[in-house]
């Protein structure tokens, strides 16, 4: 994925392409020029600090809201596909915002197959196997009969995600899939979205705010700041300190992790990170010469 190319690339029947997006609302721009080519099988992490748009892109990649430029998917436009083909195309996991009233989670994440059944369509055996798998992978087996409005957060989250799973779409996108998680299923989760991509080649992208989270578990990240494509690329070409520094405002610096060899960024407050930088004095004692003797 480069910017400088990503407009001029063929159109592949498998990739995710944006070409020249704008949007703007009540005169504002939100986001301008944003321009990509995703591959399938690969996982895109999309980061910036609040309000740099990532929720606006999503929302356009997905075909939820319009946009000025194109958006094409499998080489046709995200436009010329009917709501019923880009629902059977793309899966979609909002912030958690639902109005779900007194759903259990298997009602809500068997909704996952609405798109490829019709009203006279049976359950087959298969369905319910997936059904079951895609709970599964998130770890709510014990929980399907439970209401989901009494889930907690990361649980309605988790259930959520296994509703794109049963949904089986070729394309999925996540707004902060792991925000309301605590740590173990943050990577469990991430480690599962990536794993999907990677063997059944479903392209994923997700905005995520734990860069050191998207560095472990994206193959490509892109950087918004203030509606604008501040960096893309592989993980490797993306995380320079001083584009991270001009875009988040705080000083850092970039490591390598002793046991998972990937890359690390370490933010400091100001002032800490410039006492580090600057040499260490080494400060000698003075001599005491008010005990010094005359031996002349």
């Amino acid at each position: 994925m480069n910017h400088h190319d990503s407009t001029d690339a063929v159109l592949n029947p498998t990739n995710l392409q944006a070409q020249q997006l704008s949007y703007a609302v009540s005169g504002k721009t939100i986001l301008s020029d944003i321009n990509f080519c995703l591959e399938r099988g690969q996982v895109l992490g999309v980061l910036g600090p609040n309000g740099a748009g990532k929720t606006s892109l999503l929302k356009m990649l997905s075909g939820q809201t319009a946009s000025h430029g194109q958006v094409s998917w499998r080489g046709k436009a995200l436009n010329a596909y009917s709501p019923l083909e880009r629902a059977r195309q793309i899966a979609v996991v909002n912030q958690l915002n639902e109005n779900v009233f007194a759903l259990n989670l298997q009602q809500i994440v068997r909704m996952g197959w609405l798109p490829h059944k019709t009203l006279l369509s049976r359950e087959t055996k298969q369905d319910h196997q997936h059904l079951a798998t895609s709970i599964a992978k998130v770890g709510l087996s014990d929980k399907t009969e439970q209401t989901f409005s009494s889930l907690s957060g990361g649980e309605q989250q988790r259930g959520l995600i296994a509703r794109a799973l049963v949904q089986k779409a070729a394309l999925i996108v996540l707004d902060e899939p792991v925000n309301h998680l605590d740590i173990y299923y943050q990577h469990q989760i991430l480690k599962l979205l990536r794993t999907l991509a990677h063997q059944q080649q479903i392209t994923v992208v997700m905005s995520l705010h734990d860069i050191n989270l998207a560095a472990s578990y994206c193959d490509h990240l892109c950087i918004l700041d203030n509606g604008k494509m501040a960096a893309q690329g592989s993980v490797e070409n993306v995380l320079q300190a001083s584009m991270l520094e001009h875009v988040f405002k705080i000083p850092c610096q970039i490591r390598r992790d002793d046991v998972t060899h990937n890359l690390r960024v370490d933010f400091y407050p100001p002032n800490e990170l410039e006492a580090r930088r600057q040499p260490e004095i080494v400060q000698f004692p003075q001599p005491n010469t008010s005990d010094r003797r005359d031996y002349s």
